[in-house]
């Protein structure tokens, strides 16, 4: 039996969406289709499939019963067409700008995106004559200023990863679409949960499935929800041909955690809110980055634009790259591991790891400070992690 969904809080609907009972078996939790190929009655529906006039799956790489639950219920909670799995939130991006640019384009991207996202862009794609400019995407101005008439694609990470940076997404719709080009939001660093972009008029969402969706540090998956099915039909043929497919059993992996997709957005939410405030009244921390503290730069807008402010923290400790060291190399609940958006907390240094590929000038220019230590809060107990804190802090 299926539901209509439109109505029923985001809550619901990551446990509800793609979680209809198999009409085969009447099994509750979805079937995994571990197979790389299927078969047509007779040649004529092998063949109206191939045309596109027949409903059905013809060849995993284009399209499986698994995926195709997967990619709808992340649709669901983004409100856009059904979407399209990929492999890693890297093929997600790529198969958009292979979709949406050709060469003589112009993108404009936030200057802190996530690093390889920048990398691909200034170094590869180049290469086949796309060219790239990234500003501070949380001034709207900024984001004007750079447009070319050649501009096709504006491109916006918010939260921004390491800074936690954010954007207004809303206002860049309206700058872009006045420019005539297509806005991209990177929703990975809030999740449906938190902020949904083609409400605000984003055309493309964009996720890495690694982080919050799937939520457990298990899969590597990226997910694309277009808008509109117009839109949908400008990238899928790309999505097709080029292999950026995910396996089934990927896609039920990630299925299984998106169900408790919302209480770990939550349990991490109110976790974050207690370690920003302990960290940013400690008199070791130079400065604290979190939009649900009154001091970040666009406390306002995540108020405005978001249900919550997340679970990403940075912070600089006092004594800059050395003490920042000494303090990773002491966690002891905390993981020193790369990555985000699992149930357990994460910490890591974005100059020498997750950013090392930008060149040091273009990282100063962003605002990753050589010093910067982003933490992703996890579920564990809030008390458990400040001690862990604590402790750190008193060996530097």
């Amino acid at each position: 039996m299926s539901h209509d969904l439109k109505n029923y809080s985001r809550t619901t609907q990551a446990i509800h969406a793609g979680q209809e009972v198999d009409e085969a078996t009447g099994a509750v939790a979805p079937p995994i289709f571990q197979t790389s190929t299927f078969a047509f009655d007779d040649c004529e529906q092998g063949a109206d499939r191939f045309a596109g006039v027949a409903e059905g799956f013809i060849y995993t790489r284009m399209g499986n019963p698994t995926i195709a639950r997967l990619e709808q219920a992340v649709a669901t909670l983004e409100g856009g067409a059904q979407g399209l799995a990929t492999g890693s939130g890297m093929a997600a991006l790529c198969t958009v700008i292979f979709a949406l640019m050709k060469a003589g384009d112009h993108v404009v991207g936030t200057s802190s995106v996530y690093g390889p996202s920048r990398v691909v862009m200034e170094r590869d794609f180049s290469r086949f004559g796309v060219d790239a400019t990234f500003v501070d995407t949380s001034d709207p101005d900024a984001v004007r200023a750079a447009l070319r008439p050649s501009t096709s694609l504006v491109f916006v990470e918010t939260p921004a990863n390491p800074t936690v940076v954010l954007s207004d997404i809303r206002e860049i719709a309206e700058i872009t679409h006045e420019h005539g080009a297509v806005l991209l939001v990177d929703n990975t660093f809030a999740s449906p949960i938190l902020q949904r972009p083609l409400e605000l008029g984003a055309d493309v969402v964009m996720h890495s499935m690694t982080k919050f969706l799937n939520g457990h540090t298990d899969v590597v998956a990226g997910m694309i929800v277009p808008s509109n099915q117009e839109m949908r039909a400008r990238i899928k043929p790309v999505h097709s041909y080029l292999g950026a497919c995910m396996d089934p059993h990927q896609a039920w992996l990630v299925l299984r955690g998106l169900r408790t997709l919302a209480m770990r957005v939550r349990t991490a939410q109110e976790n974050a809110r207690v370690v920003a405030t302990y960290l940013e009244n400690h008199s070791k921390v130079e400065w604290v980055r979190y939009p649900g503290l009154a001091s970040h730069p666009q406390h306002e807008l995540a108020e405005r634009q978001m249900d919550g402010p997340g679970s990403l923290i940075s912070f600089e400790v006092a004594g800059g790259i050395e003490a920042g060291r000494k303090l990773l190399d002491s966690v002891e609940l905390m993981t020193l591991a790369v990555s985000l958006g699992g149930i357990e907390t994460l910490i890591q240094h974005p100059s020498s790891m997750t950013h090392a590929a930008m060149p040091r000038e273009n990282r100063l220019e962003a605002g990753i400070t050589d010093g910067l230590v982003r933490v992703s809060i996890g579920c564990e107990d809030a008390d458990d992690l400040i001690a862990d804190f604590e402790q750190a802090l008193n060996h530097v």
